[in-house]
This record gives structure tokens, sequence and C-alpha cells, in this order.
């Protein structure tokens, strides 16, 4: 029976999830509707708001807080589901939780942070997983686009590093499958990203096209371990980056986005995965200015593998398109995947897309048990036995870079080591040369570096003046250094190999600050393994 020119439009409508914003207009809200009734697509992606969706990232576009975010999506799905004939899957990035596009929402810890773990406690991932998960679906989103599969060995990586497990292949594709059966367990899809392995580039492929340089064999030994893992386990679905392998596409840097050879060859038929393949956002700049004809961009992407098309910015034209230039079956064969997914969501059966609600208590007790896991001890010379004599002497102080010292970590050190504290907050309220001055008279220094930024980019934002006053402080002082925040940070710090006690501690949660605390009045060893080789200078 051949299928109706509608009934195929239908479908092919489901290959598409366009971005939507929790903050957008009215206008926009409406625009959206329509797409949905006009072209039966199959999904949206979620993002806080125009100003901070991927390539704006270093627009400076102000991007504007506003704390009912969460009650805002929660409310939008269900007009945008109301709007839709075949139930929407509703996606999103939420690799730490809802928080990393939400305000006020449950934070988890970092993938780098996870990667600290021993590899016994990873129950812990899993846990983070199902927390994840079971907060998605009480927003009514069934699926998470993470968790990242990259194995990240150049410690240069602008846009993975913290957001990757670390450098270990086993590792990172333990704890992948661990966060995804979690999610699996709440319910909720999860995606293997980036194939073929995002990990060794120093490109944002926000902003650029990254290009990997490995061979076939070079990639099987290592970047596509964690994603054949993965397709052994039966993954939901895999992303493909936005990168080039010229080794795969006969020397040329095609993005595997759009990439037979990549996606055909390599992760269908060469490794046998059939699951759902989703495109890394269409709107991103290593793909998005190629071609000139609207729509053209959607069929490249489809007929290179893709099912789904995410972040599609010309749906009517991208139909059009495939319409025009797929066959039948190609078109069935998508078309299916989607729906096997939606039918694992239990979407299509349910009208009721929320369930539960969050559990921040929860978020809180596992983040503590993680924090005790986590933190590592990278140099250790008796720090607590230092500081009790020093505080004797009255020549113990504590200096807090980048947060006041009212923080967690020191009023928790304060119920047995009070001492003088001193805080740079940034240069607008402080001055490091005065504080330098003061610290002067001092001998042991308690130091918290609550790292400003994640990423990478103009030294994680650390101030000159703060780089050379540590170091300083380093070669004149018996410093004890917590580093709260990427692990990369060190290696930039100069003179740091010289601290008395040198403590990684990831994050800056409440919880964190805390165990850090508790770990050094009760000269607890650290459980955390460094995820990734570093060189202290």
């Amino acid at each position: 029976m051949k299928m109706t020119a509608q009934a195929l439009r239908q479908k092919v409508g489901q290959f598409f999830f366009p971005a939507v914003f929790i903050n957008d207009t009215e206008e926009n809200i409406q625009e959206t509707e329509r797409l949905i009734k006009e072209h039966n697509i199959g999904g949206l992606t979620f993002f806080h708001s125009r100003a901070s969706a991927a390539t704006n990232y270093e627009s400076k576009k102000k991007v504007v807080f506003n704390d009912d975010s969460y009650q805002k999506i929660k409310d939008l799905i269900v007009r945008y589901q109301k709007a839709a004939s075949t139930p929407l899957l509703i996606s999103i990035d939420a690799e730490w939780g809802l928080a990393m596009r939400i305000e006020k929402t449950p934070q988890y810890p970092y993938a780098i942070t996870l990667g600290a773990l021993p590899s016994t406690k990873s129950d812990l991932v899993f846990e983070v997983g199902k927390q994840i998960g079971l907060d998605l679906k009480a927003a009514g989103i069934q699926y998470n686009l993470s968790p990242l599969a990259d194995i990240n060995n150049n410690p240069n990586n602008p846009v993975i590093g913290y957001r990757s497990f670390g450098e270990n292949k086993e590792k990172v594709a333990n704890f992948a499958l661990e966060y995804l059966k979690g999610m699996s367990e709440a319910g909720v899809l999860g995606c293997l990203k980036h194939f073929p392995g995002h990990g060794n580039t120093n490109v944002d492929s926000h902003l650029g096209l990254p290009v990997l340089n490995e061979t076939l064999e070079e990639l099987m030994e290592n970047e596509l371990y964690p994603f054949i893992k993965g397709i052994e386990n039966n993954v939901d679905s895999i992303m493909i980056g936005h990168l080039a392998v010229p080794s795969l596409n006969d020397g040329k840097d095609t993005s595997a986005t759009l990439s037979k050879a990549v996606i055909q060859d390599l992760l269908r038929d060469k490794l046998g995965y059939d699951g759902l393949v989703i495109s890394d956002a269409l709107n991103m700049h290593s793909v998005s200015k190629l071609y000139e004809t609207k729509g053209h961009l959607e069929w490249e992407a489809f007929n290179a593998g893709n099912d789904v098309l995410c972040f599609a910015e010309n749906v009517k034209e991208g139909i059009e398109e495939i319409l025009k230039n797929a066959s039948p079956e190609r078109i069935e064969e998508s078309f299916n995947r989607i729906m096997k997914a939606k039918e694992k969501a239990g979407i299509l059966s349910a009208n009721n897309f929320t369930s539960g609600e969050l559990n921040f208590k929860k978020t809180s007790e596992l983040n503590l048990q993680i924090a005790e896991n986590a933190i590592t001890k990278i140099i250790d010379n008796s720090n607590l036995e230092l500081a009790i004599e020093a505080q004797k002497n009255n020549k113990l102080a504590k200096l807090s870079l980048y947060k006041n010292t009212d923080n967690t970590f020191f009023s928790t050190l304060n119920s047995k080591l009070t001492s003088p504290e001193f805080a740079f907050e940034n240069p607008e309220v402080s001055n490091i040369s005065l504080i330098s001055k003061e610290l002067e008279n001092f001998e042991t220094i308690i130091i918290s570096l609550f790292v400003p930024k994640a990423k990478p980019m103009n030294n994680f934002e650390i101030d000159d003046q703060v780089l050379d006053s540590l170091s300083n402080l380093l070669q004149t002082k018996k410093c004890i250094v917590y580093v709260f925040g990427n692990p990369y940070v060190l290696p930039i710090i100069p003179n740091l190999k010289r601290a008395f006690g040198l403590i990684q501690v990831y994050q800056d949660f409440e919880e964190f600050q805390k165990t850090a605390g508790i770990q050094f009045l009760e000269n607890i060893p650290g459980n955390g393994i460094l995820p990734v080789n570093i060189d202290i200078q």
C-alpha cells in the first residue's frame, strides 16, 4: 500500500526538534504552537533564553535570571503538548541536572567531579542519573541529552573539560553507563555524545569546526571505546558531534553531523548501532553557515543518517527538502526509531506528562556523599598539625579568593581553628596587594580558591594580580590550598608544587565546602582520585 503524501509529510515532521526558550515572548510561544500544529514536529529542545543558547555564549547579550523559570517550563510544556496531535518528546541538556538550564532547581556535581570518585563508588553516579531523571520527569521532560562519552585527553579543550568524566576510557565508559542506567530507572531517555569523540579538540564547535586527526584504528582504541560500550548496552540515542574526522572522509574536513561515512558506515554498519541518532544543534556555527538555501542543511543532516534534527531552524523548508530527496524506506526507518523512543518514554499512551516533585533534600544528601568520596588530596603534609601549631603562635591566617570570608568552608574550620580572615572578592571591591601586605605577619595560610569560571578561557577569569600574589605566598609562606573548581586550573598557578597542602575540591556547593572543612579538622584521608593528568608547576 502506497503511503499518501500527507501521511509521509506527517512522518517527516517527527524528525524535527526545534529549540524553544523558557523565557520567550508570547509571540515566540505562539510561533512554536503553530510549528507543532502545522508540521507535526516530533519534539522540542529547551534552553533557558535566547541569550544563553549555545552559539550566543560569546555574544555580550545579557542572560536575565528569572526566579520562576521552573514553573514557566512546566506550564509551557503543558501548553505545547496540548497543541500536538502526536505527543512531543521534550528534551533538554541536563548534564548536571535541570540547573544547567533552569535556575533554582537541583544541581548535581559536574562529570569531572564524578570522575574523581573511586571506581568502587560508581553507584553514586547511578544515583545522580536517577535523581536527574526524576527531576526531569517532574518538569514534564522525557529526554536528557547527556551524558558525555567524550574522553577529555586535551587540557586545552575549551568546551568539554569539566563536562567529561575524565581521561580514562574505561572509567568514562563505566560512569556514562551508570548515569544512563540511573536515568533509565527513572523512565527518562539518555544520549551519549559527541560521537565519534570531542575530547581531543581545541576548538569550540559552537563557534568553529574542530578537526580530529586520528586514524580509525586510533579512534577504535580510545575515543570510540565508551560509545562501543554504550552500543553493547543498548543506549537510547547517540548524538553526533560537529567535528571533522578527515581519516573517515577521504581526507575531507566534513562535519561528522553531515557525514555518511561517520554515521552510516562507521556507527550503523561497522559498530552495529540501530538506535536513535540525533544531530548536535544545527544552529552551531560550524555547520549553520554552510548552506545558502534554507532546508538544505536539514536535508544533508538527514541524508547523512541523523534521525532527529536538533535545533533545526528551517522546519518547513527542511521537510520539503527531505520529502523531495529521501526514499520512503529511509523515512520509515527514522520514523520507527523515533516512535520506539516515544513508546519507551511512555508518552504515547499517557496524557499526564509530569510526575513527582523536585526533591532538594535528596539532592543535598547525594551531593554530600559525593563530596565525601571525591575530594582529592594532592599534597598532604600533616596540614592539621601545621595549622594548630600556627594558631597557637597567632601565626595562622585564612584567605578566601573570589568569595567573602562568610563562606561555609571557613565557618566549618572556625569550630576549632579560628584565625584572622581575609578575602579578595573581585578587583572592584578588593585590593590584593593590600591583602598580601597584611599577610606578611603570618606564617601559615589556609587559602580557599573559589575558581570564578568552569571554562578555561582567560585563565578561568582569575586576575593576573591574584596569580602573582598566590605565587608569592606559595614561595614565602606555608600555604594549604583548597581549590573549589575545575582541576584544570591547577597548572596555571605558579609555584603550586611548593604548597604544604593541596586539596582539590571540584565544586563550591555547601556540601563540598562543609566536607572539605570536616576532612581537614578530623584529618580524614581523601578517597578521590584526580580524573585527569595534570602537571603542577
